[in-house]
């Protein structure tokens, strides 16, 4: 009887992350937690080396605001191409310490790209003319950026790109092999022409050597309530974590 109750309580408190102990005590096990603080939480248990975390889409710094805690000694680069945020990255900048940003969006080549900035929070890249509002940014790669400001690995790459990762990661080839930890924003559709769905970036990355070790922030689309999008966690496939495939 005693038994039967404690499964009950324990469904009732599933979507609280406690349940009730053997001893009859709360523990509060957030280690099925898909939010992004939980995930960070077990990817920087790894033991993860990171000295320098790159944020491309960056937006008005929040993301890094998050992650900084996990990997508090690493120097931050945050780029982001919609001058609407240079004001907020600014502040950032002067508020933190090793903290810096790039006004520009981030490719596989140095030049000039279209990029549509009609939501701030949504921009996306494109070698070519897109067929709503856009503006011309400067681009450049990751690689030209660690290399002009002497940038130290390991490295923590982080993309929120809305369908421009591929570009981005070529661009990335050199920094990739001292990479740590990449998070990238993925999605369950076709954004548009030559975009991947999250199934083929992993496909992808498994060939450059990193695998996924970790995901946070699942999204449905508010149309259907079909899957749209997560944010992947990978990391080296050379690692211990990868070496066993059974559940215990």
């Amino acid at each position: 009887m005693r038994q039967t109750i404690g499964r009950v309580i324990n469904r009732l408190l599933k979507p609280t992350g406690y349940r009730l102990a053997r001893q009859g005590q709360f523990s509060g096990d957030q280690s099925n937690s898909v939010s992004l603080e939980a995930a960070l939480t077990r990817v920087s248990g790894r033991g993860l080396d990171v000295q320098t975390v790159i944020d491309v889409g960056a937006s008005n710094g929040q993301w890094t605001r998050a992650v900084r805690p996990y990997f508090p000694g690493a120097y931050c680069l945050l780029i982001e191409a919609n001058p609407v945020h240079e004001a907020d990255l600014r502040r950032f900048r002067q508020e933190l310490r090793n903290v810096d940003y790039v006004l520009a969006a981030a490719g596989d080549t140095v030049g000039e790209i279209y990029f549509d900035n009609s939501d701030p929070f949504s921009g996306l890249a494109s070698h070519t003319p897109l067929a709503g509002p856009s503006i011309r940014v400067p681009v450049t790669t990751i690689d030209a950026l660690v290399a002009e400001r002497g940038l130290q690995p390991p490295f923590l790459i982080k993309l929120d790109t809305h369908g421009f990762e591929v570009p981005i990661l070529e661009g990335a080839r050199q920094t990739l092999q001292n990479t740590n930890l990449l998070v990238i924003e993925a999605y369950n559709f076709q954004l548009r022409p030559g975009t991947l769905k999250f199934y083929e970036l992993c496909q992808l990355l498994s060939t450059w050597g990193f695998e996924t070790i970790d995901f946070c922030d699942p999204l449905f689309r508010t149309r259907d309530k079909a899957f749209w999008q997560f944010d992947l966690f990978f990391i080296r496939a050379d690692r211990e974590e990868f070496k066993a495939n059974s559940y215990t």
